[in-house]
């Protein structure tokens, strides 16, 4: 049994409230303490009034934090116990976890390239720059609270925020309750790296006082579906990591036979978990050929459980994935299933089921399925033709085109709902340090004043 009790800004706290953490078979493996809405107000003001760590210093900080994240003992967990343990809630297979570790303390790593990266060009990051004497921008924090409602589908998510916490702010962390292990493992390792308890908390919550987190912190991250979406998308103070949407473009001049390793990897990468993973394929002519031949890729993944080197493909109880396949036949409409469309539920003997790819073809480009995302590899394919435009590639995290069209390119570069777009051979999961994952942190976080000084 393993507990799990909130980082607070004097040390650690043990709630009354727990709840259960639990592997894919029911058992229960840990405990979850869950600290009330005063306990988080209480917080928030203890970390209001704590100083800021400075910018020289946080940068060194972050890179000890990854070492430590990548090889301490953490909570009585080794790295490998800790990777096993979060395979063993998450169903994510144990070489997803450890590539998403691994991502994450990149991240770290790399967060002074990041920052500037991110600041304006014209701004300088410190008043005492010699350029604010003949008047200079300044680039400065919007808010000093920054709240994150993590999600649990991969410890990759938790490669974002950190860019916070390196700009400045104090950062209060709520784990997911399915998979809280990754959070209390990175806040640990930036406490223990010398991040003062005040800058950097853990605070497990339920769904009342996570409200309160929000509400008292100046800006925050949330993590979910549409639903999500819906709930926080007109705060402005609250950033939303919804559904991606993310998919890739195949006009006639480029032959896809050339990049179906490319579009295969796209739609199965983390397996199918992640946003920018692909959901829908879009191909000028006849799309039925590359459905196809992907769906015959996909197929050959073996269904492997969890914890075994070689799987891919994410694991769920019985009843999770019984009702994930009730609910894309639901969606799949009149759309042609070519993968997965008797059924996605794979068991295994030792108690889970396998999440199988599905593909479906779709006849037009404003087909709505084109618009579900699933947390597994789930894609639609559909036809496409210039007449179309862009509308139908619209409100995608990722878009990979594979096109030799320069006016298409700058029609797609310009359009303000493709938040990314990767041109050939590039998959849509492509993440580099340093590149915007949905723009820079620090664009909703900071903001530059103009200033100039004499005398001091």
């Amino acid at each position: 049994m393993i507990e799990i009790d909130a980082l607070g800004p004097t040390g650690p706290y043990r709630a009354r409230q727990r709840v259960p953490i639990t592997a894919l078979d029911g058992t229960e493996v840990g405990a979850l303490g869950q600290v009330p809405a005063l306990y988080v107000r209480r917080a928030l003001a203890a970390m209001r009034a704590a100083p800021t760590v400075p910018a020289a210093d946080r940068f060194a900080l972050m890179s000890k934090a990854a070492e430590l994240f990548t090889t301490a003992t953490i909570g009585e967990l080794d790295p490998e116990q800790y990777i096993r343990i979060v395979s063993t809630v998450s169903g994510v297979p144990r070489q997803v976890v450890r590539q998403s570790v691994e991502w994450v303390a990149e991240v770290l790593r790399s967060q002074c390239d990041t920052i500037e990266s991110a600041m304006p060009h014209g701004a300088v990051a410190e008043w005492s720059d010699e350029r604010t004497r003949a008047g200079a921008a300044v680039w400065v924090r919007k808010g000093d609270v920054f709240a994150v409602h993590a999600a649990g589908n991969t410890p990759a998510v938790h490669g974002l925020w950190p860019e916070a916490l390196a700009l400045g702010y104090k950062v209060v962390v709520r784990p997911s309750a399915r998979e809280p292990f990754t959070a209390f493992r990175l806040v640990s390792a930036l406490r223990a790296a010398g991040f003062p308890p005040e800058t950097i908390v853990l605070l497990p919550t339920d769904y009342a006082a996570a409200d309160v987190i929000i509400a008292e912190a100046d800006y925050a991250i949330v993590y979910g579906g549409q639903d999500v979406v819906d709930k926080y998308g007109a705060s402005p103070r609250v950033l939303t990591q919804g559904p991606g949407r993310s998919k890739i473009l195949v006009t006639a001049d480029v032959d896809w036979r050339e990049h179906l390793d490319v579009i295969a990897d796209s739609v199965s990468h983390l397996g199918g978990t992640a946003c920018t993973c692909t959901t829908g394929i879009l191909v000028e002519g006849d799309p039925e050929p590359l459905a196809t031949a992907l769906a015959e890729r996909l197929d050959r993944i073996p269904s492997l459980p969890a914890e075994h080197p070689d799987a891919l493909l994410t694991v769920q109880p019985v009843p999770t994935v019984t009702a994930i396949d009730a609910y894309l036949h639901e969606v799949a409409g009149t759309s042609t299933p070519l993968l997965g469309g008797q059924s996605i539920v794979d068991e295994l003997p030792g108690g889970g089921a396998v999440l199988r790819p599905a593909v479906h073809l779709v006849d037009s480009a404003d087909a709505p399925q084109l618009g579900i995302e699933l947390a597994f590899p789930c894609v639609w394919v559909g036809p496409w033709q210039p007449s179309d435009g862009i509308a139908p590639l619209r409100d995608s995290l990722v878009l990979t085109a594979m096109t030799t069209r320069a006016e298409l390119v700058d029609a797609l570069l310009t359009e303000p709902t493709i938040t990314n777009l990767y041109l050939g051979d590039n998959p849509t999961t492509w993440l580099r340090p340093g590149v915007p994952h949905d723009g820079y942190l620090a664009e909703f976080l900071m903001r530059c004043k103009g200033m100039i000084r004499s005398g001091i």
